[in-house]
């Protein structure tokens, strides 16, 4: 039980993390010179496309990673730091991820539906900071993850 949960826990963080990396570094600049109008409607399906899997993501690391800190570690008072700190860094992407999905990204498709590019564009640099923050924490959950168990 606990492989399985291990494997979907590292299975949903690659997909969140890793997608937030490929939009910010990869596609976030490779469509700079598109004209607003093209780029905007093109993030919009993108993250018509990601955030239902980010929301499966999501599900599944709070259900694994709440699995194994009572499977693996009998609950928090014998979990090590570390799983504290990566539950602590965890609900933060979460509360983040919430937080944009409710407003900005909300005003960016009805401003993008609207054709209003100037509204759907300060919506989507709102978004993109998001998308920064969660993606900085992100990074440094993978390291308190993979060097916690040493360290913390």
């Amino acid at each position: 039980m606990n492989s399985i949960a291990h494997a979907a826990h590292l299975i949903s963080a690659v997909i969140w993390i890793g997608g937030m990396f490929f939009a910010y570094v990869v596609l976030r600049p490779a469509v700079a010179n598109y004209e607003p109008a093209r780029r905007l409607v093109l993030w919009q399906g993108v993250f018509k496309k990601f955030f239902p899997w980010v929301m499966l993501c999501i599900l599944v690391l709070l259900l694994s990673g709440y699995t194994l800190v009572f499977s693996k570690y009998g609950g928090f008072a014998t979990s090590p730091f570390y799983v504290h700190l990566m539950q602590l860094i965890g609900w933060g992407m979460v509360l983040l991820f919430f937080s944009m999905f409710v407003r900005p990204y909300q005003v960016f498709k009805k401003a993008v539906v609207a054709e209003n590019w100037p509204e759907a564009g300060a919506a989507l640099n709102q978004v993109r900071l998001i998308v920064l923050v969660n993606l900085i924490l992100g990074m440094v959950l993978l390291v308190v993850v993979t060097a916690g168990r040493y360290y913390l």
